[in-house]
């Protein structure tokens, strides 16, 4: 990563979606929840509305995580703030609205959190348009407490045109190949795995590579384990909580 580039502060534990486990998905309620249980960090989905307005939301439609059914695509920020985004988790978050992706930022640095914002390309989005709201998190947030990730890498150079002042983590599942020339490509400042494909060598080989190594989305300890071993830097999980202390 280049040295003019400020290296963010990454806990080794980062809640998944807010805090998944205790609070709906992606919502303000779960950022705050994060926050209560003393959480550093979280991980949050950002996307477009129809209508343009970036909003914190993991799928491509609605009706998994609210009471309606619609596409994103399908809906303007008037539409998508007349749905309930929390009974369906527990009904103490009953009236919980989708966030912007503005008041998201606002809560966070009311905090003082840290945030690795996934930048999530769904079906029938623009990939411009979607790259252009990095500029909105990199104004809100220090770059010391922020990490924008994406698994399409397309996505991510952009990005760094667009800013090269970003802190970048290039999401895939497992290693693959090809990998170091396009995080060197990128100037990645880490690589983001699903933990429970990686393997001792790749961990060793992102390691050697000078590169941040980041696993999602772990929730089970004991087997998670070997990897802190491996050199794993951070885990992203739906209930940081579990882990205790990190083990180093």
């Amino acid at each position: 990563m280049s040295p003019h580039r400020p290296t963010p502060a990454l806990p080794a534990l980062i809640a998944h979606r807010g805090y998944a486990a205790r609070a709906p998905e992606n919502t303000l309620a779960a950022i705050d929840a994060a926050h209560a249980a003393g959480c550093r960090w979280v991980e949050l989905d950002v996307q477009r509305l129809g209508d343009g307005m970036p909003v914190i939301w993991h799928d491509a439609d609605v009706s998994r995580c609210s009471d309606g059914h619609a596409r994103l695509r399908e809906l303007d920020w008037a539409a998508a703030q007349g749905l309930d985004v929390g009974r369906w988790f527990d009904a103490r978050f009953a009236g919980e609205r989708m966030a912007s992706l503005d008041d998201a930022l606002a809560r966070l640095a009311g905090h003082g959190m840290g945030l690795n914002l996934e930048l999530k390309l769904s079906p029938g989005h623009d990939a411009t348009a979607l790259a252009a709201v990095a500029g909105r998190a990199l104004a809100a947030l220090p770059p010391e407490r922020l990490l924008i990730s994406s698994f399409d890498d397309t996505l991510l150079a952009q990005v760094r045109r667009d800013h090269p002042e970003a802190v970048l983590g290039w999401l895939a599942e497992a290693l693959p190949d090809g990998w170091l020339a396009r995080c060197r490509s990128l100037d990645a400042f880490s690589i983001n795995l699903d933990w429970q494909r990686l393997t001792r060598d790749d961990a060793a080989a992102v390691k050697a590579a000078g590169l941040h190594l980041l696993c999602y989305t772990a929730n089970d300890p004991e087997a998670f384990a070997p990897c802190w071993e491996w050199g794993v830097d951070a885990v992203i999980s739906d209930d940081p909580a579990r882990f205790g202390a990190h083990p180093a």
